[in-house]
């Protein structure tokens, strides 16, 4: 699947400042691209805040990355996102970070994923301190977008 054909991709500059003293973009900043992907997602599912008047919101339970290609400045990466699970009270979201760069320099012109990462989101009551179903209406947004 392109990364435009899925239900999140964005695009963003590789900026000088997240290279490292290794020449290549810092692993740390791969998270930061995750967080984006996962933002925007929740921004489309209709999260605008950071939590409902009565408290729910969303909290990341777990994130991870393998790194496969180094960044390097100058390049644009696509960060994706969908969504591969959901449960009673989390959702699951499968990454890919594809380096522009990279892929106009690859001999088919192929994309090339320079990583790859899954991040693990669950539904919280800030007020209680615990975990909670998946609201209705979220879900139903979640699910709009995994079809």
């Amino acid at each position: 699947m392109t990364p435009s054909a899925l239900p999140i991709s964005l695009s963003l500059p590789v900026a000088w400042g997240e290279m490292d003293a290794l020449g290549h973009v810092n692993n740390v900043v791969y998270f930061r691209y995750l967080e984006c992907a996962r933002v925007e997602f929740m921004r489309r599912c209709g999260m605008t805040e950071l939590r409902t008047p009565d408290g729910i919101g969303v909290i990341l339970q777990h994130v991870q990355c393998r790194f496969r290609r180094p960044i390097i400045f100058p390049d644009t990466v696509t960060i994706t996102a969908r969504v591969t699970s959901i449960e009673s009270d989390r959702f699951t979201l499968d990454h890919e970070i594809i380096s522009a760069a990279r892929s106009a320099a690859s001999p088919d012109g192929s994309p090339v994923v320079a990583a790859v990462g899954t991040s693990t989101i669950v539904t919280y009551d800030y007020t209680n301190r615990a975990k909670v179903p998946i609201p209705a209406d979220l879900r139903r947004a979640i699910e709009a977008l995994r079809a």
